[in-house]
């Protein structure tokens, strides 16, 4: 075994939305960094390798072969299997998991993780998400406030990007905003009937995305060209990514090393200092072991995996790893349940149609269990949807062949509408994962192992998750409305979070309130593992406030010699 000694001021562990993030603000404030990702490096621009290419492109159109899916049996669950993004996704072969309940778990192992990969839907939670665990009597309080977080959503908001409307509701809260997107034509027209069907008390809104829809040059980022393409990596660096945003500034600084090929096993523990010392690194290409020594400690490597990363560490004082003291160590998973909703038809507009392929659908905030509203189950959900026209893809029965066909396919279709719903899933101690040392992965080390399941309360959210977008889609004037109510685990959502929960008592939760472990105050965990509840919108933009709030307490902290 080879030990290369190698000191930072940080070490930055995963360089998905929060490492990226993390690195960008530690830089900025003069640290020394160290930035380690356990996959292969892609360069901005030039590692987008199929940005350009169309469905035809491909050998197999875009779509998984049978060796695929052989290959990859939780990938082929869902969308994340297909030709153009093969090898963005983490391989079940070489990372498996032990799975005591399903759980789809959906990985991105290179430079900028997930951040090339995600939906880019970007919400703040509200006064009252921060809130609900005390009122309700759920797992433990916040130990923080919207008011704490609220001018650091600010501040994300305005380097990142986001596009959205003011639009002055209490369960979505406005932001710093660049020119929403539109609806189309039809999203409109059910827009304005669903104000007067529901006097106002339900909104549909155009889905506010981290797609700049003006140029931001200082970042030499032009604006979206509506091409639909983000999953394959922006060449124009119009929706926010590692590579195209916070990386960019974290190595202007000249303060920031990179380090691919790179998984973090544990962290090192001083246990006469009660502080990280550092972390252990296994190279993964040469199978080889380092450590590196810093500061302090940014774990950011997505929510089960900085929890992996914490089981795996100091268990020569505590069994269970880490920052399990407090027994809550790998419980709490969260995750948001969908696949429940409904779609329609909509006649009228057949002389309508829309600019391009728009990076954002709608959205209809939460309205369930809100104000006056009363239901047999907590917290609420969210719908996320489109209104378009099909296209050449579709069936013409009437027309299987010839002239004919490619006349009828040269026109759009019938407007179509749908939307699925996002629906909160409460914090549960039994809902956890765990180590499993008897599984082990391609280099050796144990994998997690699965216990988690939706509850009596997502059940029961179910049910109106699929009425409700009847009656919605009913309501704005659809046809043909078919409500839905399929199969979902957790994990689909692929916004996991919870394991290493903040909370105000390290008898009862893994974090403080700026982040950082009990245990050992100088690690910081800023990514979905932190969550105390789980809200029922996209997560990422809470990470991103999350973390540039705690890396500006852990410079100052640094500062003043408290760390």
């Amino acid at each position: 075994m080879t030990v290369a000694q190698n000191h930072y001021d940080a070490i930055v562990v995963g360089s998905g939305i929060s490492g990226g993030w993390a690195a960008k603000e530690l830089t900025e404030k003069g640290l020394k960094v160290l930035l380690l990702e356990r996959g292969r490096d892609i360069e901005h621009i030039k590692g987008y390798t199929n940005a350009h290419k169309e469905a035809w492109d491909f050998p197999h159109r875009d779509r998984p072969t049978e060796k695929m899916k052989a290959l990859h049996p939780v990938l082929q669950r869902d969308y994340p299997l297909n030709e153009s993004t093969y090898g963005m996704w983490a391989s079940d072969q070489d990372s498996p998991y032990v799975e005591k309940k399903r759980f789809d778990w959906f990985r991105g192992y290179q430079m900028g993780g997930r951040s090339l990969l995600w939906g880019r839907q970007s919400y703040r939670l509200n006064e009252v998400d921060f809130e609900a665990n005390l009122r309700e009597g759920i797992a433990v309080d916040w130990p923080i406030r919207y008011a704490d977080i609220a001018p650091w959503y600010d501040y994300v908001e305005r380097f990142a990007g986001i596009s959205g409307n003011r639009d002055g509701l209490d369960v979505l809260p406005d932001g710093q905003y660049l020119p929403a997107f539109e609806l189309n034509v039809v999203e409109q027209a059910v827009a304005a009937r669903l104000k007067k069907a529901f006097g106002g008390s339900r909104h549909l809104i155009c889905g506010r995305t981290a797609n700049i829809s003006q140029p931001k040059p200082e970042q030499n980022r032009v604006n979206c060209q509506y091409r639909n393409k983000c999953w394959l990596g922006c060449p124009f660096g119009a929706y926010f990514s590692t590579q195209s945003a916070t990386l960019p500034v974290a190595l202007k600084t000249g303060n920031l090393t990179v380090r691919p090929f790179s998984i973090v096993t544990q962290v090192l523990y001083d246990k006469d200092k009660k502080r990280a010392r550092g972390v252990e690194v296994l190279d993964s290409e040469t199978n080889q072991t380092y450590e590196f020594t810093s500061k302090i400690v940014f774990l950011n490597a997505s929510a089960f995996n900085s929890t992996w990363v914490l089981m795996n560490s100091a268990t020569d004082i505590w069994q269970d790893g880490l920052g399990s003291s407090s027994g809550e160590l790998g419980h709490n998973v969260m995750d948001h349940h969908l696949n429940a909703g409904a779609f329609g038809e909509v006649e009228g507009f057949d002389d309508k149609y829309y600019f391009g392929r728009r990076p954002t659908g709608f959205y209809i905030p939460r309205f369930r269990n809100w104000g006056g509203d009363k239901r047999d189950y907590l917290r609420g959900f969210g719908y996320q949807g489109a209104a378009s026209r099909q296209g050449w893809q579709r069936n013409v029965a009437e027309v299987g062949i010839g002239a004919d066909l490619k006349n009828a396919l040269a026109e759009p279709g019938p407007w179509t509408i749908g939307m699925s719903g996002f629906g909160e899933i409460l914090p549960d101690h039994s809902n956890k994962i765990s180590l499993d040392r008897t599984v082990k992965d391609k280099w050796g080390l144990p994998v997690l192992a699965m216990d988690a399941e939706l509850k009596a309360n997502e059940i029961k959210m179910r049910k109106d998750m699929m009425q409700d977008g009847i009656d919605i889609l009913e309501a704005g004037g659809a046809k043909n409305v078919r409500g839905f109510n399929g199969e979902c685990h957790p994990g689909k959502g692929i916004h996991e979070m919870g394991t290493a929960r903040m909370g105000r008592d390290p008898k009862t939760s893994v974090l403080n309130g700026f982040n950082q472990v009990w245990d050992a105050p100088n690690v910081f965990i800023t990514d979905g593992a932190c969550m105390t509840s789980a809200s029922c919108v996209n997560p990422s933009l809470t990470y991103m406030a999350l973390t540039a709030r705690a890396a500006a307490y852990a410079v100052d902290a640094l500062k003043k010699g408290e760390l």
